[in-house]
């Protein structure tokens, strides 16, 4: 007879899993939380909200049963319409029926995982140029894929030979983010282009991730990796309402994908989700038919934000570098010192006040990194921060 297990004990949590970097964010949420006259320079969201037209479409929505019921998998035909016109105007990009599908998700983290689902079997490899978001990777590690991290330069481009040498037999995509989150760097076209032509001449997929699509600065200019030419086959696009229209917590996002994924990526999505929330739809088509326009007076004030950052942080020379970066709401900082980034982030919020972001979640493993993000403060508290950080910089790193 064979021995019994022992009742008390818990049953085991998934390896795999365990194996998943914690997410940085709640982690800092608990921070604040313990610490809460603390500013918040972490998470990534913009201080402004959705257009006025996509709350009247909310309170409008229609209060028969048949509107509160499951939708499309694939969206609702309406916010389907908005994004074709907006692919259109802002992106270059014709959608082609034949030979694309889009579908509406819950947020583009649900799009990169709908990807990965569709594309990878258990061991595959997946190139994400480092620093990289770390959702991305996280997400690799729970469908049993191998996250092949691939350093950019000092400028934090893209090195195309390093790219290359990274291809074997098992790899499926490389993942571009531009506008980048953590570093706010922009791949210029001629860059992009060259990406996509190696993804299509080794038979691999571009995923190309434009949430932060209209934060550009300094004449800098966003191209979309569906737009380049004999893309559509091999090219995911990921985009976003999050950030452009302060959406955040509506979670609507969309996928431009290749027709012959459809099928696998519509199992995901009905697996995880059935549909996106229909009311949520209804708001994002209203948000969209606004246009880049609304976006545009609030990114000249995140701008004046960047500026007045870039100017504060240089008091920090030499223990720390900043690179000017011309897209997104982030700096990436490095930090001159022995001390890894978790504990200098804890020991800031906990002694000066202030949160950031450790650059360890971003595969930042070559020295003592910070993501500092000014999109979610208005000037006057964002500088407040800033005037946090560098007293707490300036006293911990001399320690």
């Amino acid at each position: 007879m064979s021995a019994s297990k022992n009742n008390n004990a818990a049953p085991p949590i998934s390896q795999r899993m365990q194996a998943v970097q914690a997410p940085i964010i709640p982690i800092i949420g608990d921070w604040l939380r313990r610490y809460p006259d603390s500013i918040s320079l972490g998470q990534g969201v913009v201080f402004y909200g959705p257009p006025d037209a996509a709350l009247r479409a909310a309170r409008d929505y229609p209060a028969e049963p048949t509107a509160h019921r499951y939708g499309p998998v694939e969206g609702e035909p309406e916010l389907h319409a908005a994004i074709r016109d907006k692919l259109a105007t802002d992106n270059a990009i014709s959608v082609d029926a034949d030979k694309q599908q889009l579908v509406v998700t819950a947020g583009s983290n649900m799009g990169f995982l709908n990807t990965l689902f569709a594309i990878t079997d258990p061991g595959d490899e997946i190139i994400l140029l480092a620093p990289y978001y770390f959702n991305h990777e996280m997400a690799i590690r729970m469908v049993d894929g191998h996250c092949v991290a691939v350093a950019t330069d000092s400028d934090y481009q893209p090195d195309l030979r390093a790219i290359e040498a990274a291809i074997t037999p098992r790899t499926r995509a490389v993942v571009t983010v531009s506008p980048n989150n953590p570093t706010g760097a922009v791949y210029p076209r001629e860059t992009l282009t060259a990406i996509n032509e190696l993804c299509r001449a080794h038979g691999i997929f571009h995923i190309s991730d434009e949430a932060y699509e209209y934060f550009l600065y300094d004449q800098a200019e966003h191209c979309s990796a569906t737009s380049l030419p004999g893309a559509a086959a091999h090219t995911i696009s990921l985009f976003s309402l999050s950030k452009a229209y302060g959406f955040a917590g509506w979670r609507i996002g969309y996928m431009l994908i290749p027709a012959h994924l459809a099928e696998a990526v519509k199992k995901a999505q009905d697996t995880n989700l059935i549909c996106p929330t229909r009311i949520a739809q209804r708001a994002a088509a209203a948000a969209l038919t606004t246009g880049r326009a609304y976006c545009r007076d609030y990114l000249w004030q995140l701008a004046e934000i960047r500026t007045r950052v870039l100017a504060e942080l240089r008091q920090l020379e030499p223990i720390a570098e900043c690179p000017t970066a011309a897209g997104a709401f982030y700096i990436l900082l490095r930090v001159h010192t022995r001390m890894d980034s978790m504990t200098l982030a804890e020991r800031l919020v906990r002694e000066y006040g202030v949160a950031v972001v450790p650059g360890q979640v971003f595969g930042c493993n070559d020295g003592c990194y910070l993501r500092i993000s000014y999109g979610a403060l208005a000037g006057d508290t964002a500088i407040a921060g800033l005037e946090r950080l560098i007293t707490g910089l300036q006293a911990l790193v001399a320690d």
